[in-house]
């Protein structure tokens, strides 16, 4: 598989079935196709997929991921683990973005996504001032449309952040996102297209730091290579790059410090579709949670991104395996 975010990820859907009943899934094959047409084709990858037997002891569960490679990562230990728990998994990766994947799980064609807290928080309600982790999930339930909801958060977390090469650290004197205000208007800033208008984003840099960038440029793989290669070129002198990305540290790349908070807490989470999420999924997922930490995401990353370039679902099974989560 591709590591590269977002590439080639709409043709990477895959459908998993616990092994003891690959047998029952003929019989259901005519009355799913049914229940699928009536739910719509084409191409659209919300609607792609082989669907699931609606005979497993667990039932079926569609799991969705972004555009992102950590997403994609995330979405397969999730299946994995519900997988082994006796449930039919399908995956589909490279939805897009959470205004897409939201929309997604409200209407029913994924059940299960990995999100990041605060950043759904300030999707779902742009006046909301929490910052801080606890405060953060204190304000989600209220902030969730009807249907919707989240599960228990890893203490792994995965903020954007903005970074600059050590070149550029040192010729501006950048330790901390507050330094860029005097300089910010020679500076280029790239980031995800919606990082224009997301809170946290162009308006939150001007709100709490008085920072209006040079211009502003629009690169779609979060963070990944072609991001780095347009730092590390100076066709960009800031990218927002998540702090789980291995690249920040294998490139020498500076992380410059938030004192406002603009980046609220992010703990990864799973958002799902109440009605199709039931108990047992529920502590299958809390229990991948409980043991996902922000190093081990890291580390993921950089098995699937760096010079491995594992398939993210072999990496998540590794995982999965090590921490007793999965057959």
């Amino acid at each position: 598989m591709k590591n590269h975010p977002g590439i080639n990820a709409h043709s990477q859907e895959r459908t998993r079935r616990p092994a003891a009943r690959r047998s029952v899934l003929a019989a259901g094959t005519a009355a799913l196709a049914l229940v699928l047409a009536a739910c719509g084709g084409g191409s659209n990858p919300l609607q792609e997929g082989t669907p699931a037997s609606e005979g497993s002891a667990g039932g079926s569960l569609v799991i969705g991921s972004s555009g992102g490679t950590e997403s994609q990562i995330i979405a397969e230990l999730y299946a994995g683990a519900l997988t082994a728990a006796g449930y039919d998994v399908t995956t589909k990766p490279g939805i897009g973005s959470r205004e897409v994947y939201v929309k997604a799980v409200e209407e029913g064609s994924v059940d299960v996504i990995p999100d990041y807290s605060g950043n759904l928080l300030l999707f779902l309600d742009t006046s909301a001032t929490a910052a801080s982790a606890k405060d953060v999930m204190a304000a989600l339930p209220a902030a969730m449309p009807e249907g919707l909801g989240v599960l228990e958060p890893a203490a792994a977390e995965s903020k954007d952040a903005m970074v600059v090469t050590k070149a550029t650290a040192e010729k501006h004197k950048l330790t901390s996102i507050e330094d860029m205000a005097p300089v910010c208007g020679d500076l280029v800033i790239g980031a995800n297209p919606e990082f224009a208008e997301r809170e946290y984003g162009l308006p939150g840099l001007k709100k709490h730091y008085n920072c209006v960038p040079k211009s502003f440029e629009p690169i779609n793989d979060y963070g990944g290579p072609t991001t780095l290669n347009a730092l590390i070129t100076d066709k960009i002198q800031v990218a927002d790059i998540y702090t789980t990305t291995p690249s920040i540290e294998d490139n020498d790349l500076v992380v410059l410090e938030d004192p406002k908070n603009n980046f609220i807490a992010q703990q990864v989470l799973p958002l799902v579709r109440t009605e199709s999420v039931d108990d047992k999924a529920s502590k299958v997922l809390n229990e991948v949670s409980a043991a996902l930490t922000t190093e081990d995401l890291i580390d993921l990353n950089r098995q699937v991104s760096g010079d491995e370039k594992r398939n993210p679902a072999d990496a998540a099974a590794d995982w999965l395996a090590k921490k007793g989560l999965a057959d």
